[in-house]
């Protein structure tokens, strides 16, 4: 079990290996050794609970497929232990992230002086524009 927040825990069983060949440099070993990780965790079959499902469904992530299947690939180290790790930690985070409260936004108001400002910057830039025009003579 992997624990997320106080009363919200993941089960071990909930997430699904295979081990792939990673991509990239590794000389020999790289052709050889399968050490990258595809880590895949079913947020609806999963024991987290429902609002914390939906939290993670939400989430706007790539990461994310339509059908609710979290997909991690973890090829960082030369080990399949490290890798997998790295893959479980990225999971934990990823729902962690979700799971976060937000606080909402109070609107304010601007303050007396900004909007003089405000109104006085649009007065100068009007003053500036209407000295741009043609000049006309008065013979």
């Amino acid at each position: 079990m992997f624990h997320i927040s106080d009363n919200v825990w993941l089960d071990e069983r909930d997430i699904e290996f295979s081990m792939i060949r990673a991509q990239g440099a590794g000389g020999q070993n790289v052709n050889k050794v399968s050490s990258a990780v595809h880590l895949r965790f079913d947020i609806g079959k999963s024991g987290l609970p429902p609002e914390s499902q939906e939290a993670l469904r939400s989430l706007n992530d790539r990461r994310i497929s339509k059908e609710g299947v979290i997909v991690i690939k973890a090829q960082s180290f030369r080990s399949q232990d490290k890798n997998r790790a790295d893959a479980i930690e990225r999971l934990l985070e990823l729902i962690r992230m979700a799971l976060q409260e937000r606080a909402e936004r109070k609107p304010t108001r601007p303050t007396r002086a900004s909007q003089r400002r405000r109104v006085q910057r649009k007065t100068l830039h009007g003053e500036v524009k209407r000295l741009r025009n043609k000049v006309t003579d008065f013979h």
